[in-house]
């Protein structure tokens, strides 16, 4: 639990900043280069971002096992609780504060919508294993959240904008759930069947799972890195509107962190556990957000800067996380020890 970090991971905020940096800079200097990416579409669907999401996710999809998730029933506790955080808690108080801060802004409301409504399934894998936090119970969740939110993320998104009024396309919305989610899973079933079955789960678990594990960080930066190409030059000519965004954004990770942590207290889970419920619960799948509302509305829309702007809070914000939650543990704040079967 207490292995040191390596350098890369150390100073993965470093390279987080220094890849957005170079992805504004890269949107600004070179301006041809976000028209280019924009154009590289099959329909409405961005092709780098498509890319750059199967990277993110396919290291993450290879741990899904339907066995771990049958273990729910062993230890329900913490998969509960996640659950809770991720399609009651975060959802509602992200459409609450969006409401109250962006009113007038549909487009705003919405970003803050999808991101709100989207539980992360693949960058809580690196998070949690910085943190040192059960990884068993990490992948359960992360496997149940990648099969909910195929069936939950479209209908949510949907209720929440419709109830205040906003009204999107639900297609469109479907597809960007099938292709940036679905695709990603089946490669993953699909692949790791094939790989088992022709060279063993031996080999599958200890050299090409662990290979393509290493591709999860590396993959987040590449697509720090387009993403702020594609949406940075909207963000560096928009500072009023980042700040406005940014404001429901941080005040609701305040909340929903807090209200997270207060209830792996409560609920006396042991810190392996209350990590990853509140890593997980906290966080948002912003690479389906952001790839969504430029499906929805567009490079350079007003949507496209509110989930690109979840993204730079997010990032630093799980990175702090993870070390204040070894600060709450050396002071006692949760006791050390296993919770789950």
């Amino acid at each position: 639990m207490n292995k040191a970090l390596g350098f890369f991971e150390r100073y993965l905020w470093i390279w987080v900043f220094l890849c957005m940096l170079l992805g504004a800079g890269l949107s600004v200097f070179f301006p041809g280069l976000s028209v280019w990416l924009e154009s590289l579409k099959v329909g409405n669907v961005s092709v780098p971002i498509g890319v750059c999401l199967f990277l993110m996710m396919y290291p993450a999809l290879l741990n899904f096992q339907m066995s771990e998730v049958k273990k729910l029933v062993k230890s329900p506790k913490p998969i509960f609780l996640t659950l809770f955080a991720n399609w009651i808690i975060a959802p509602i108080i992200t459409a609450l504060l969006a409401y109250f801060f962006l009113k007038g802004s549909d487009q705003l409301i919405t970003s803050l919508i999808l991101l709100g409504s989207s539980p992360c399934t693949a960058m809580v894998i690196v998070w949690g294993s910085l943190a040192g936090g059960n990884q068993e119970q990490n992948v359960i969740t992360t496997s149940i959240n990648t099969l909910t939110i195929m069936i939950l993320y479209a209908p949510i998104v949907v209720l929440l904008t419709g109830v205040q009024g906003i009204s999107i396309d639900r297609y469109e919305l479907l597809i960007s759930v099938l292709v940036f989610i679905g695709f990603p899973m089946l490669a993953g079933f699909v692949s790791k069947k094939i790989l088992v079955q022709r060279k063993g789960k031996d080999w599958f678990e200890k050299t090409f799972k662990v290979a393509v594990g290493k591709i999860a960080i590396v993959a987040l930066l590449i697509t720090l890195v387009v993403l702020f190409a594609l949406n940075g030059e909207v963000l560096i000519n928009n500072p009023l509107e980042m700040i406005r965004v940014s404001i429901p954004l941080l005040i609701g990770f305040v909340i929903i962190v807090g209200i997270n942590i207060l209830l792996t207290k409560i609920f006396k889970l042991k810190y392996r556990e209350a990590v990853i419920t509140v890593l997980i619960g906290s966080s948002s799948h912003f690479e389906i957000a952001i790839a969504t509302a430029v499906s929805l509305y567009g490079l350079g829309s007003q949507a496209a800067l509110g989930t690109t702007m979840g993204l730079f809070w997010e990032v630093p914000i799980m990175l702090g996380l993870v070390y204040l939650a070894k600060f709450l543990l050396k002071r006692g704040f949760w006791k050390e020890g296993n919770e789950m079967v």
